[in-house]
């Protein structure tokens, strides 16, 4: 039984295996892999928590579970905006915790080979980009036109230091 199991884990994490989740933020399109992904919410009411980080927006509690959230573009230190229709939490999992990230929208699911993924441009020197994982060109087929897509993780987005002061449970 256990043996099939990670079978069935190990076919999963193949076909997963180059897709992203991309999304918007400030005009910009990030991807995540598709398999930190659990679920795209809407916006809904948000807990706010004293002593976090300004883009730790607070939790909401989903299903019996408490999500803590994170704002994308304050974390990208943007400019904040107000939440519309199109703004959703994307649910993801960092180190077998639910997080939330709430972005500006969601795009699409799209295929990204290790090819097209460049490292992130460093920004001098020591200064190393910390929530970048690379940056990939890809090709639009309907348009022929490309599209840039900055790629990132949870785990990167969040940082070590928010990772383990999130360790909300319910």
């Amino acid at each position: 039984m256990e043996k099939k199991l990670k079978e069935q884990r190990s076919v999963l994490s193949t076909e997963q295996e180059g897709k992203y989740l991309t999304f918007w933020t400030d005009g910009q399109l990030f991807g995540i892999p598709v398999s930190e992904v659990i679920q795209i919410v809407g916006v809904q009411d948000i807990i706010h928590m004293p002593d976090y980080p300004v883009y730790i927006k607070g939790v909401i509690c989903l299903r019996g579970s408490v999500i803590p959230l994170m704002d994308v573009r304050l974390r990208l230190r943007r400019a904040e905006a107000a939440y519309t229709d199109r703004t959703c939490i994307i649910i993801t999992t960092v180190f077998s915790h639910s997080v939330g990230l709430i972005v500006d929208g969601v795009d699409e699911v799209t295929y990204i080979e290790k090819e097209q993924i460049a490292e992130p441009p460093q920004a001098g020197g020591a200064v190393k980009n910390e929530c970048l994982t690379g940056v990939a060109a890809i090709k639009e087929v309907k348009d022929d036109t490309e599209k840039i897509i900055l790629c990132t993780n949870a785990a990167r987005l969040l940082g070590e230091s928010v990772l383990s002061a999130l360790s909300v449970s319910c």
